[in-house]
């Protein structure tokens, strides 16, 4: 469990490489500096409250709270915690991991013209409450878990809603209300390709992501139990895999070349895909949920174009669409498949859409009403690096990005 929350934790390495890859040198410091607050007050609201916030032992069903902070006696030592499988400290912490890839989520889709401030104290209240709510319905034993009685229920193995389509709908209402960037979309509204700087960050980033989910779906197991563990990771690469080559033949077929950025989304896509899952599908099925998400993945960027949304990373497809995907193929494929559990995985895609839809609403419009949340013309078009940071990412090699 500790070897998988390290590879957890390394995730954010590869959704720092992918959203800097993605976009254009003159804010890759914003960008950084975005990830690294993340992470670090991620844990820190975790720890807080969010952890027992998400987790409150007996409450309603819906919102419940165990306290501030952990607890500082054996609880995490004794044999009785979890069956003995892991510790308290260690559940935190892996939990913690978690937490965290909600905000990140968020981050690649407002990259290039949100005010870092504003993001900030975002991320604080996302992070912090918003997050640990929704969990704390289906893994903290709330209402989704008992939908049709104890041993039915929405089922998310490891979080293609809880915490993909979490920070999806997040973006999806913070790229609505920030707007496109300048220059993505012309007078007649059609979308301008605006190219990411440096396409070899992004696929280092995506395959650092790709070994980072062996510890995201194979510590859900949250035991050492061989048979499983290793079931998990294999559907989950299996469906990356699908996921990937998919894309790729989709959007080949589709636009006449060989797209670098959708092979590597279309990965993103299987893996995201397979989350709800995974511990759940047989390997044919495993592929056939990548292969859907790949071709889920070429139509959903497009459809972000059509309607006018700038989401330079790609994070609203991969996230939230393949998140949705992913948690109704639950009801279709694999041990729980039928009708009445395809009706509990659309239940809970709903519950946590609405409140999801409305918390970032409210946050997010409560900023834009104060302090505003979007850059200046002149910061956007030189770059937030050094109007917000004061410094270039490349210091000797800096080029005109405008």
């Amino acid at each position: 469990m500790m070897v998988c929350t390290a590879l957890v934790f390394f995730m954010h390495t590869g959704f720092a490489f992918l959203e800097i890859g993605l976009t254009r040198q003159k804010n890759t410091i914003n960008i950084l500096f975005k990830n690294i607050f993340i992470i670090t007050v991620g844990l820190l609201m975790y720890y807080i409250g969010g952890f027992n916030l998400m987790y409150p032992g007996e409450f309603n069903g819906f919102l419940g709270f165990a306290g501030f902070g952990l607890e500082t006696d054996a609880a995490g030592l004794t044999p009785e915690y979890a069956d003995g499988g892991y510790t308290y400290w260690t559940d935190f912490l892996f939990q913690g991991m978690f937490a965290a890839t909600a905000a990140t989520i968020v981050s690649g889709a407002v990259a290039e013209r949100i005010k870092i401030g504003p993001f900030m104290v975002f991320t604080i209240i996302y992070v912090g409450l918003v997050y640990p709510i929704v969990g704390s319905w289906q893994w903290g034993g709330g209402f989704l878990s008992t939908l049709g009685g104890d041993d039915a229920g929405f089922y998310d193995f490891a979080g293609s809603t809880l915490v993909h389509s979490v920070g999806g709908w997040g973006a999806l209402i913070a790229i609505w209300l920030l707007g496109s960037r300048i220059g993505k979309f012309d007078e007649d509204g059609k979308p301008k390709a605006i190219p990411g700087h440096n396409n070899p960050l992004a696929t280092a980033g995506v395959l650092v992501l790709w070994l980072g989910w062996f510890g995201f779906n194979g510590g859900s197991v949250l035991s050492g139990d061989p048979a499983l563990t290793s079931l998990v990771l294999t559907t989950t690469s299996l469906a990356a895999a699908a996921g990937g080559v998919s894309a790729f033949l989709v959007s080949t077929l589709a636009y006449k070349n060989y797209d670098l950025t959708m092979f590597l989304n279309g990965i993103l896509g299987g893996l995201v895909g397979i989350t709800a899952g995974a511990d759940l599908m047989s390997p044919n099925e495993a592929v056939v949920i990548g292969l859907i998400a790949g071709a889920i993945i070429v139509g959903g960027v497009a459809l972000i174009d059509r309607i006018r949304l700038d989401d330079p990373v790609g994070a609203v497809t991969v996230h939230l669409i393949c998140g949705i995907w992913g948690t109704l193929a639950v009801g279709i494929f694999g041990d729980k498949a039928g009708m009445d559990q395809f009706l509990y995985q659309l239940t809970g895609v709903g519950a946590a859409g609405v409140f999801c839809i409305v918390t970032a609403a409210i946050i997010i419009l409560a900023l834009k009403k104060t302090v505003g949340i979007r850059v200046s013309r002149e910061e956007e078009l030189e770059g937030l690096d050094i109007h917000e940071h004061g410094m270039d990412a490349y210091s000797d090699f800096r080029l005109n990005q405008h």
